[in-house]
Protein backbone atom coordinates (compact mmCIF):
# COMPACT_ATOMS: atom_id res chain seq x y z
CA UNK A 1 0.00 0.00 0.00
CA UNK A 2 2.78 2.62 0.86
CA UNK A 3 3.95 1.71 -2.65
CA UNK A 4 0.47 2.91 -3.89
CA UNK A 5 -0.03 5.92 -2.08
CA UNK A 6 3.71 7.05 -3.13
CA UNK A 7 2.50 6.81 -6.55
CA UNK A 8 -0.33 8.70 -5.63
CA UNK A 9 1.82 11.10 -3.67
CA UNK A 10 3.77 12.39 -6.78
CA UNK A 11 1.42 14.94 -7.41
CA UNK A 12 -2.27 15.21 -8.08
CA UNK A 13 -2.78 13.56 -11.83
CA UNK A 14 -0.26 15.02 -13.48
CA UNK A 15 0.87 15.63 -17.69
CA UNK A 16 -0.35 12.77 -19.24
CA UNK A 17 2.79 10.72 -21.30
CA UNK A 18 0.03 10.66 -24.52
CA UNK A 19 -3.89 11.40 -24.71
CA UNK A 20 -6.13 10.03 -22.38
CA UNK A 21 -4.10 8.70 -20.28
CA UNK A 22 -5.41 11.28 -17.39
CA UNK A 23 -8.11 9.25 -16.91
CA UNK A 24 -9.05 5.75 -15.89
CA UNK A 25 -8.88 3.26 -19.09
CA UNK A 26 -9.90 -0.20 -19.59
CA UNK A 27 -7.32 -2.10 -21.11
CA UNK A 28 -7.88 -4.91 -23.19
CA UNK A 29 -4.62 -6.85 -24.29
CA UNK A 30 -4.49 -7.67 -28.34
CA UNK A 31 -4.92 -10.89 -29.30
CA UNK A 32 -1.01 -10.82 -30.61
CA UNK A 33 -0.11 -9.83 -26.75
CA UNK A 34 1.48 -12.58 -25.94
CA UNK A 35 3.33 -13.72 -22.13
CA UNK A 36 1.59 -12.53 -18.54
CA UNK A 37 -0.49 -9.98 -20.25
CA UNK A 38 -1.86 -12.24 -22.85
CA UNK A 39 -5.75 -12.57 -22.95
CA UNK A 40 -6.05 -10.19 -19.72
CA UNK A 41 -8.34 -7.33 -18.89
CA UNK A 42 -7.15 -4.44 -17.04
CA UNK A 43 -8.18 -1.33 -14.91
CA UNK A 44 -5.89 1.78 -15.24
CA UNK A 45 -5.57 4.85 -13.51
CA UNK A 46 -3.56 7.67 -13.17
CA UNK A 47 -1.77 8.24 -10.72
CA UNK A 48 0.50 11.67 -11.16
CA UNK A 49 3.60 12.44 -13.38
CA UNK A 50 3.23 9.63 -16.25
CA UNK A 51 2.84 7.34 -13.54
CA UNK A 52 -0.19 4.41 -13.68
CA UNK A 53 -1.28 1.57 -11.65
CA UNK A 54 -4.21 -0.96 -12.20
CA UNK A 55 -5.36 -4.65 -12.07
CA UNK A 56 -6.08 -7.57 -14.34
CA UNK A 57 -9.75 -8.45 -13.88
CA UNK A 58 -9.97 -11.55 -15.53
CA UNK A 59 -7.34 -14.00 -13.43
CA UNK A 60 -9.46 -15.31 -10.92
CA UNK A 61 -6.83 -17.18 -8.89
CA UNK A 62 -9.12 -20.30 -7.78
CA UNK A 63 -7.23 -19.13 -4.23
CA UNK A 64 -9.83 -18.38 -1.78
CA UNK A 65 -9.42 -15.77 1.04
CA UNK A 66 -10.50 -18.91 3.62
CA UNK A 67 -7.02 -20.48 2.71
CA UNK A 68 -4.76 -17.36 2.69
CA UNK A 69 -5.81 -16.50 6.00
CA UNK A 70 -7.49 -19.61 7.76
CA UNK A 71 -6.59 -18.04 11.31
CA UNK A 72 -8.92 -14.98 10.45
CA UNK A 73 -12.60 -16.62 10.76
CA UNK A 74 -14.70 -13.84 8.46
CA UNK A 75 -12.14 -14.39 5.37
CA UNK A 76 -14.13 -17.68 5.43
CA UNK A 77 -17.32 -15.61 4.17
CA UNK A 78 -15.71 -14.53 1.34
CA UNK A 79 -17.48 -16.42 -1.46
CA UNK A 80 -15.21 -15.09 -4.86
CA UNK A 81 -11.62 -16.52 -5.25
CA UNK A 82 -8.96 -13.90 -4.97
CA UNK A 83 -8.06 -12.41 -8.41
CA UNK A 84 -3.94 -11.84 -9.53
CA UNK A 85 -4.35 -8.32 -9.74
CA UNK A 86 -0.64 -8.17 -11.38
CA UNK A 87 3.33 -8.51 -10.72
CA UNK A 88 3.88 -5.78 -8.33
CA UNK A 89 3.46 -6.73 -4.40
CA UNK A 90 1.73 -10.14 -5.21
CA UNK A 91 2.26 -10.85 -1.64
CA UNK A 92 -0.54 -8.23 -0.75
CA UNK A 93 -3.86 -8.22 -0.97
CA UNK A 94 -6.20 -5.29 -2.43
CA UNK A 95 -9.40 -4.48 -1.91
CA UNK A 96 -11.66 -2.75 -4.30
CA UNK A 97 -14.84 -1.59 -2.85
CA UNK A 98 -17.92 0.63 -4.21
CA UNK A 99 -17.72 3.16 -1.78
CA UNK A 100 -15.31 4.84 0.50
CA UNK A 101 -14.00 2.87 3.33
CA UNK A 102 -12.38 5.68 5.34
CA UNK A 103 -8.82 6.04 6.04
CA UNK A 104 -5.72 4.27 3.53
CA UNK A 105 -8.07 4.31 0.49
CA UNK A 106 -7.28 5.45 -3.20
CA UNK A 107 -9.89 6.33 -5.40
CA UNK A 108 -10.19 4.61 -9.02
CA UNK A 109 -13.09 5.73 -10.47
CA UNK A 110 -16.79 6.58 -9.78
CA UNK A 111 -17.68 5.53 -6.69
CA UNK A 112 -14.73 2.61 -6.37
CA UNK A 113 -11.92 2.68 -3.92
CA UNK A 114 -9.07 0.31 -3.26
CA UNK A 115 -7.06 -0.30 -0.15
CA UNK A 116 -4.52 -2.19 1.03
CA UNK A 117 -4.62 -1.49 4.80
CA UNK A 118 -5.05 -4.42 6.76
CA UNK A 119 -7.04 -3.45 9.30
CA UNK A 120 -9.36 -1.66 6.52
CA UNK A 121 -9.45 -5.18 4.71
CA UNK A 122 -10.40 -6.58 7.42
CA UNK A 123 -12.92 -4.20 8.02
CA UNK A 124 -14.39 -4.90 4.46
CA UNK A 125 -14.17 -8.67 4.84
CA UNK A 126 -16.08 -8.63 8.53
CA UNK A 127 -19.00 -6.67 8.07
CA UNK A 128 -19.19 -6.72 3.77
CA UNK A 129 -17.00 -9.69 2.50
CA UNK A 130 -18.57 -9.92 -0.56
CA UNK A 131 -19.08 -6.29 -1.42
CA UNK A 132 -15.53 -6.15 -2.43
CA UNK A 133 -13.30 -7.29 -5.22
CA UNK A 134 -9.99 -9.16 -3.48
CA UNK A 135 -6.77 -8.43 -5.53
CA UNK A 136 -2.85 -9.80 -5.17
CA UNK A 137 -1.06 -7.59 -6.47
CA UNK A 138 -1.33 -5.04 -8.91
CA UNK A 139 0.38 -3.79 -12.68
CA UNK A 140 2.52 -0.38 -11.83
CA UNK A 141 3.75 1.53 -14.97
CA UNK A 142 6.70 4.52 -14.99
CA UNK A 143 6.64 7.52 -16.51
CA UNK A 144 6.15 6.57 -20.29
CA UNK A 145 5.85 3.22 -19.91
CA UNK A 146 2.01 2.86 -20.71
CA UNK A 147 2.06 5.24 -23.29
CA UNK A 148 4.81 3.51 -25.40
CA UNK A 149 3.01 0.37 -24.66
CA UNK A 150 -0.02 2.09 -26.45
CA UNK A 151 1.93 3.22 -29.20
CA UNK A 152 3.03 -0.54 -29.85
CA UNK A 153 -0.36 -1.70 -29.81
CA UNK A 154 -0.59 -3.73 -27.31
CA UNK A 155 -3.81 -3.00 -25.96
CA UNK A 156 -6.96 -1.71 -27.08
CA UNK A 157 -8.56 1.07 -24.69
CA UNK A 158 -12.19 1.34 -23.75
CA UNK A 159 -13.82 3.15 -20.73
CA UNK A 160 -13.83 1.50 -17.38
CA UNK A 161 -16.73 -0.43 -16.28
CA UNK A 162 -16.91 -1.11 -12.77
CA UNK A 163 -19.63 -4.03 -13.62
CA UNK A 164 -17.06 -5.33 -14.60
CA UNK A 165 -14.67 -5.57 -12.20
CA UNK A 166 -17.29 -7.29 -9.59
CA UNK A 167 -18.42 -9.75 -12.62
CA UNK A 168 -18.34 -13.35 -11.10
CA UNK A 169 -17.76 -14.94 -13.91
CA UNK A 170 -14.70 -13.41 -15.75
CA UNK A 171 -13.76 -17.02 -17.66
CA UNK A 172 -15.20 -14.71 -21.12
CA UNK A 173 -14.65 -11.30 -20.41
CA UNK A 174 -11.30 -11.30 -22.58
CA UNK A 175 -13.28 -12.74 -25.71
CA UNK A 176 -16.54 -10.35 -24.75
CA UNK A 177 -14.85 -7.03 -24.54
CA UNK A 178 -12.55 -7.84 -27.76
CA UNK A 179 -16.23 -8.79 -29.53
CA UNK A 180 -17.59 -5.67 -28.40
CA UNK A 181 -14.54 -3.14 -29.36
CA UNK A 182 -14.64 -4.85 -32.84
CA UNK A 183 -18.13 -3.60 -33.43
CA UNK A 184 -17.41 -0.47 -31.76
CA UNK A 185 -14.86 -0.32 -34.88
CA UNK A 186 -16.82 -1.33 -37.40
CA UNK A 187 -19.43 1.02 -36.12
CA UNK A 188 -21.90 -1.81 -35.31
Amino acid sequence: MKLLVALLACGAIGVAAAQDLDRPLMLVAVPELQGPYNHTALIVVPAGEGVHFGFIINRATGVKMATLFPEHAPSAKVVDPVYFGGPEMVGSIFAVVRNDPGAHAVPLFGDLYVTADADVVDRIIEKTPNDARYFAGFVGWQPGELAAELEAGYWSVSEPDATLLFRHDTGGLWDELRQRLEMRRRGI
